[in-house]
């Protein structure tokens, strides 16, 4: 007993840095009031406009986040720099990668990314993060998840929040994919939350859509639902390693069949079915082919540019749709009426269908 009390322990605790250390000794206060102002200085659509023509990742990160600002001063702002940049975009190639929860698509894309990277291409990669339906609040995780890419010179990653929008496709990322276009980079990437079917918004702003399946997970079957599986352009079973390649060749013969029942695509193209590895790398040159078979394929019979335009005209009606939710809701009569009606329906006083009548009758009379 003596002896282990005799014993030194291996920890020591060293003394911290007081907070009374920490002020005027440390930094001067000439120094905290320049670093203060310079905060505060924002810079000119102007001067952000020369900063992402001229590749100024910086730059170009601040122009995206005054286009996802909800501030309504920032609105205008915003949109000069969308105007500025509009005539540099539509030189890229859009690819949406989405797939259920624990599929694999952020290390997917690091080796996809990295391969791209690799071939000279310039790469934005824009990660959409779930946001929380209780406290409305996002991780934005996915940097960390994408060690490699992060550092490479020639990639760019962008994690949003994906807000209240529906199809898991955060509500600015239309804007923001030109601006990364204009910033020069030539692939975009756009990474879905990933819930599964609603993801069929991320279809109206890409070129190529590729699902990424996983196999012996029991989602097999989910494979012949239609919506997204419909909509891609090709399945990619990952995680193929180790004593999963069966599995993965076997549900890679499942996707195959269930792919002949549905209805052919304007584009002329048959949706393919391959495995890969991640992990491994294994398959991720062949994912590259095919999606270079693809653009060759709809650039020859001009799907492309149809498509393009389609996308084009739906972006359009998707920002009316949106401005005239914010008008209606932040408008000062529709506010307070709205809470009227709100507790006249929920003491049923009234019928919902009727309640939205009178607001819209009332706002639009107005």
């Amino acid at each position: 007993m003596n002896e282990k009390q005799n014993k030194k322990s291996a920890l020591h605790e060293k003394e911290g840095i007081s907070s009374r250390s920490i002020g005027t000794e440390s930094f001067s206060t000439a120094s905290l009031e320049k670093i203060s102002k310079n905060r505060k200085l924002q810079p000119s659509a102007n001067e952000l406009i020369t900063g992402i023509l001229a590749h100024d990742k910086v730059a170009l990160s601040r122009g995206i986040t005054l286009i996802e600002s909800t501030s309504v001063t920032h609105l205008a702002k915003a949109n000069e720099i969308i105007s500025g940049c509009l005539p540099y975009a539509n030189k890229s190639v859009r690819i949406g990668i989405t797939g259920v929860p624990g599929v694999g698509k952020s290390t997917f894309i690091e080796a996809f990314g990295k391969y791209l990277t690799s071939l000279g291409k310039k790469v934005a990669v824009l990660a959409i993060d779930p946001s929380s339906t209780i406290s409305h609040g996002s991780i934005l995780g996915d940097k960390t998840r994408m060690e490699e890419l992060v550092k490479d010179e020639n990639a760019y990653i962008r994690p949003s929040a994906s807000g209240e929008t529906l199809g898991g496709v955060a509500r600015k990322t239309r804007e923001t994919i030109i601006l990364c276009e204009a910033a020069g980079f030539d692939t975009i990437i756009i990474e879905t939350v990933g819930v599964g079917q609603s993801e069929t918004a991320v279809h109206s702003m890409v070129d190529f859509f590729l699902l990424l399946k996983i196999s012996g997970a029991g989602d097999e079957l989910q494979g012949i639902k239609r919506g997204i599986m419909e909509m891609a352009d090709a399945i990619v079973i990952n995680k193929a390693d180790g004593d999963n390649i069966n599995k993965a060749n076997l549900a890679k013969t499942e996707f195959n069949r269930a792919l002949h029942l549905f209805p052919a695509k304007k584009s002329g193209w048959i949706p393919t079915v391959a495995t890969c590895s991640a992990i491994t790398r294994e398959g991720i040159e062949s994912v590259w082919e095919t999606i270079s078979n693809y653009f060759e394929l709809v650039k020859a019979n001009h799907h492309f540019e149809e498509k393009r335009k389609e996308q084009n005209q739906y972006w359009m009606m998707e920002t009316i749709n949106e401005q005239l939710k914010n008008n209606f809701y932040n408008h000062p009569d529709m506010i307070k009426l709205l809470q009227e009606n709100k507790k006249a329906v929920a003491n049923n006083e009234i019928s919902p269908f009727a309640a939205a009548q009178i607001l819209l009758k009332k706002y639009f009379i107005e």
